[in-house]
């Protein structure tokens, strides 16, 4: 039997041997990481450098980008060295480091969408009362409140597991998941899974509800309001949407990978789908906002034309 004590890394098994092919996924995914880490930077910049968008909008979008960097910095890195490494392992401590980085974004990222949309519910139905109401000191506070509380639940989180006896070190996956080690653990690890259960229970519960009422709001005031209140709901809230909508995919392909037996899926897919929401969510949301939002694209459009 292996303990807590004896094991010092963990073996991950998801990679498989691709050859010289290899070096090309590194370029890849390297191309893919300046990408993101380039758009992500660029629009925090355009933000922060231009008074107009000192809005709490902006504020928010920030957060969300610099979530974003983050979440990608925690994993990037970490699998371009095991894309060229023979041998695919990590040690204990870093690998609940990098828990602790991906399950902080994860839960960062849920908090920033469900502000940003009580954000263009206070826009949209009570668009005279906004200034008053979205406040810079509440705008500060609730970014405050999106980075504390999810790093302190995780830390606590991560502070529970780390105390396990595990009876293992092999992690199928090709980066450090929680659940994964939880599931090596040879001790009653029954006050983990039911702090699990009753933290995502609250949250997906308190996430969800928010979202639903304020779009639910939104919607009404859209129906019964002018053409002109109809354009800017659509236009405020389609990114927001398809932001959320792509995080929640991502999020249920992993849970459904890690709570189900994938064996019959092929190996490839299955990294896919797991990567899906730390690859294709930092890329997602910069394109997506930049592309869609008005102002940020007008900005964008002005500062390429004058390097021109």
């Amino acid at each position: 039997m292996v303990n807590s004590t004896q094991v010092s890394y963990f073996t991950l098994t998801a990679y498989f041997d691709a050859g010289l092919f290899k070096y090309l996924f590194f370029t890849i995914i390297t191309s893919l990481y300046m990408l993101i880490i380039c758009a992500n930077v660029f629009l925090i910049v355009i933000i922060c450098m231009n008074r107009s968008l000192h809005e709490p909008m902006y504020m928010f979008l920030c957060s969300l980008f610099a979530n974003e960097l983050q979440g990608s910095t925690g994993f990037f890195p970490f699998f371009l060295v095991q894309i060229l490494s023979d041998l695919h392992t990590v040690s204990f401590h870093f690998c609940f480091m990098q828990i602790f980085f991906l399950f902080s974004y994860i839960n960062v990222q849920l908090c920033n969408l469900t502000i940003m949309s009580y954000d263009r519910y206070l826009a949209i139905c009570f668009p005279l009362q906004y200034n008053t109401r979205m406040t810079f000191n509440k705008v500060a506070m609730l970014i405050a409140l999106t980075w504390i509380y999810p790093f302190s639940e995780v830390a606590v989180m991560i502070s529970m597991s780390a105390r396990l006896q595990l009876c293992g070190n092999i992690i199928n996956k090709v980066y450090c998941d929680h659940y994964s080690v939880v599931k090596l653990s040879c001790s009653d690890s029954t006050a983990n899974n039911i702090r699990g259960i009753i933290y995502t229970v609250c949250v997906v519960t308190a996430v969800v509800s928010l979202i639903l009422y304020t779009y639910f709001k939104i919607l009404k005031v859209c129906f019964s309001g002018s053409k002109q209140t109809r354009q800017k709901a659509v236009s405020t809230c389609t990114p927001h949407l398809a932001s959320l909508l792509n995080f929640s995919f991502g999020c249920l392909f992993e849970l459904i990978q890690s709570r189900f037996d994938m064996s019959s899926v092929p190996n490839v897919l299955r990294i896919f789908l797991s990567l899906y929401f730390l690859t294709c969510q930092p890329l997602f949301n910069p394109v997506l906002y930049g592309l869609k939002m008005s102002k940020i694209r007008s900005l964008c459009k002005n500062l390429v034309s004058s390097k021109m």
